[in-house]
């Protein structure tokens, strides 16, 4: 088991993606001052999730062109420069080892590789997902971990090569439900993520069957289910569907709405 207190709540690259306002700081009104916000996959918004009530936090990893591996969800990097043509110094980007050495060692991490167009043809020992197994390795002793991807060949190569890891596989928005869960329990991990795009809520499709269905088909198949990114709003539903994991933008607003949920 991944998720031992579903649904648990994931902050999606922290706080938030984006630059998110810190909880509890002063909204903007008219000359009124300005909130204080956090940038997404830093470790201040790191820890701000956890303070807000996040259980887990989800971080996006990909590599730079001296083979460091750093906090970023696109393949470039702030400047709009590509990171595969950068190196980790000039990007300015947390490095992955030193945010899991800063975080304490008991916080769960998800941690959402993005690989990148260069792994197709880059030397096998520079690819992203061999850069990450010694990492991964190390860091398993001291914290849970999950690793997702949207990319099922780096799901493959952990699987080889740190096989007690648990793994997920990432379905893109609107990705179809019955492709998605036959998809993950076919390659043989352990948690399936689907965005809120796919659930029928947003986008409602009559070949769908009831997320509930589809959740407990996944739970038979031997997999946990993640959905991202539910709001303070659906997320109830998603509880109610009986998901393990939400992936969330909004850490004190579902937080909130779960506790709410139990009390009623």
């Amino acid at each position: 088991m991944i998720f031992d207190n579903p649904p648990t709540v994931i902050g999606h690259r922290g706080l938030g993606s984006g630059r998110v306002p810190l909880p509890g700081s002063p909204a903007a009104d008219g000359d009124g001052p300005v909130p204080r916000t956090v940038a997404e996959n830093t470790l201040e918004s790191l820890l701000a999730a956890l303070d807000a009530g996040a259980a887990w936090i989800e971080i996006d990893v990909t590599r730079t062109a001296d083979d460091e591996l750093v906090l970023r969800h696109d393949p470039t990097g702030p400047d709009g420069a590509f990171l595969v043509d950068t190196a980790a110094a000039q990007c300015g980007l947390p490095l992955l080892t030193e945010v899991f050495d800063a975080l304490p060692p008991d916080v769960p991490v998800d941690v959402d590789v993005k690989t990148i167009l260069e792994d197709a043809v880059d030397p096998p020992s520079r690819r992203t997902g061999a850069l990450l197994v010694p990492v991964l390795r190390r860091e398993a002793r001291r914290r849970p971990l999950l690793v997702t991807s949207f990319d099922p060949s780096l799901l493959l190569y952990l699987r080889e090569n740190l096989p007690e890891l648990p793994l997920g596989l990432l379905t893109w928005l609107r990705f179809p439900l019955w492709h998605a869960v036959p998809a993950a329990a076919g390659l043989g991990v352990q948690a399936v993520g689907l965005h809120t795009g796919s659930c029928g809520f947003e986008h409602p499709d009559t070949r769908l069957r009831p997320l509930e269905h589809n959740v407990d088909v996944a739970h038979k198949a031997g997999l946990e289910v993640l959905a991202w990114c539910p709001t303070a709003e659906t997320a109830p539903v998603y509880a109610e569907a009986g998901v393990d994991a939400m992936v969330v933008n909004d850490v004190p607003g579902v937080v909130a709405a779960l506790n709410a949920r139990k009390a009623s």
